[in-house]
């Protein structure tokens, strides 16, 4: 029903079914792992209005499970992209495996996926930095620099009566600035690479 992957390794397909409605993945040497992508095989689909918890589990220092909430995949997003290099220095979570007696070894942690209703996968938060960012670095560093650039030349704006003439300096108007700034924005939202053309 499920399948997990991870860059550099195979493809597992084999989940361990550890009750009715949960299911769990080993992933050896987890420290070396940054992402992981969980998804649905399309042979089977979950019921109507049910969909599946993504759960993250590490050994603490005592070797005892932490499980965070990754997010869910359902029907209708059938995969999903986690990111888990900066969750295993964090706290757990509620989760559904607690009751569950998995066998977890050191440097061992665990993909489990839980089936749920759609109507309670809506209510969960997942933790804060597991999904992956859907806007590539170039974007970010582009919208990182157009605010920069506008606060930078905001921070000299002076109204008219402030101007003091001087022949050699030209003076570009903020609002043309600003015109500029929100006509770029709007154009990498339509096309990252629009640039290009």
């Amino acid at each position: 029903m499920f399948g997990c992957l991870v860059a550099g390794r195979l493809v597992q397909t084999a989940a361990q079914q550890v009750a009715e409605d949960k299911f769990v993945f080993d992933l050896p040497d987890y420290e070396n792992i940054n992402h992981v992508v969980v998804f649905m095989l399309g042979t089977i689909p979950f019921p109507e209005g049910m969909g599946g918890s993504v759960y993250f589990s590490y050994p603490d220092s005592n070797g005892m499970p932490v499980w965070q909430l990754l997010g869910f995949v359902t029907n209708g997003k059938p995969s999903a992209i986690f990111k888990i290099s900066g969750l295993k220095s964090g706290e757990g979570s509620q989760h559904p495996f607690g009751a569950m007696n998995i066998v977890q070894t050191p440097s061992v942690a665990q993909i489990g996926i839980s089936v749920e209703l759609l109507d309670s996968l809506a209510q969960q938060t997942p933790v804060g930095n597991a999904a992956v960012s859907s806007v590539d670095s170039f974007t970010q560093f582009t919208q990182k620099m157009l605010d920069n650039f506008y606060n930078f030349a905001s921070s000299f704006a002076v109204s008219q009566a402030q101007m003091t003439p001087s022949p050699s300096e030209m003076f570009i108007p903020a609002n043309v600035v600003l015109k500029w700034y929100e006509n770029f924005q709007r154009r990498l939202a339509q096309n990252p690479l629009f640039w290009k053309t």
